[in-house]
């Protein structure tokens, strides 16, 4: 190394951010790097070179001839390609690095499929199974294993509020039918639909829970044992039965928590409904009553 090399190098810390952190300019300057779209063209020979170096610039030991850009472009190709917690080359599909790409491809493709139900389902479902492994890539890898283990519980209740009212924004829009108690249509609401949907969402929650919640601390206890231990081939066929008799009771359960025929007071109707209700009824009709669906 050259005198001037070696007084660049001499003390650098590697893990220091390059740009001030505390400003939204160098975070800025610091995700541009390291989400740059043209590091996922690299092979991860190329990739495990870079994690190397950063390795041995950590020990305090940089190789001969290696300058501070070299280090600099080792530690984008290493924040942009591992996992901070863990030092695992993350799968590719997950970086941030893919974003773009990823993103641009299955956006456009939403924007293009939009006409037919099947597509529309079919693109969200990519959508959301991309979004899924970003999520799970970039996770905190440092949390608690049963804390890990509730992860997919958390993404089928958020993707239940996202994927019900978006599979029936149309009854959010334009209303659902509402009843008398008698069947006469009187017309239709909003909020009915807002409140039998919200019905919905909370009863799909509910089903999903008891399998994804206690499930996970019986394995993780069971996994303790030496004979689970010397069967874990076993464990996802063990998994999938144990959800089976959870949802045997489950699915029926939480389809009663609410009843398929819901009602809603005339007096927290949308004015005009309630308005017209009151002008041909009167106070002979206080509750109507409607699907919420399942």
């Amino acid at each position: 190394l050259s005198g001037r090399s070696m007084e660049a190098l001499k003390g650098f810390d590697i893990d220091a951010p390059r740009w001030d952190q505390s400003t939204f300019m160098g975070r800025l300057k610091h995700f541009f790097n390291i989400t740059d779209c043209r590091t996922v063209l690299l092979p991860d020979s190329r990739l495990d070179e870079a994690k190397a170096l950063v390795e041995s610039c950590r020990a305090g030991s940089v190789p001969p001839g290696t300058t501070v850009e070299q280090l600099h472009y080792a530690k984008k190709l290493y924040d942009s390609a591992f996992h901070p917690d863990t030092g695992d080359r993350m799968n590719l599909i997950g970086r941030m690095s893919f974003q773009v790409p990823g993103g641009m491809a299955i956006t456009g493709f939403m924007l293009q499929f939009y006409r037919t139900v099947p597509a529309v389902v079919f693109w969200q479902w990519v959508n959301q199974s991309f979004n899924a492994l970003v999520n799970y890539t970039n996770r905190n890898a440092k949390a608690p294993p049963l804390v890990a283990r509730w992860v997919p519980f958390a993404a089928v209740a958020a993707a239940n509020c996202v994927n019900i009212p978006m599979m029936r924004q149309q009854e959010i829009l334009n209303g659902i039918a509402v009843t008398d108690e008698d069947g006469n249509k009187l017309g239709h609401s909003r909020k009915a639909a807002v409140k039998g949907i919200t019905q919905v969402v909370i009863s799909r929650v509910t089903m999903a829970a008891p399998g994804m919640i206690i499930l996970p601390i019986i394995m993780q206890r069971l996994e303790k044992y030496r004979f689970m231990q010397k069967i874990t081939f076993l464990h996802g066929p063990l998994q999938v039965m144990m959800v089976g008799v959870f949802l045997i009771f489950m699915v029926p359960a939480a389809c009663s928590l609410f009843p398929q025929s819901c009602s809603m007071a005339v007096s927290k109707l949308e004015p005009e409904l309630r308005e017209s209700i009151i002008s041909q009824y009167g106070d002979r009709v206080s509750y109507v009553y409607f699907n919420k669906g399942l």
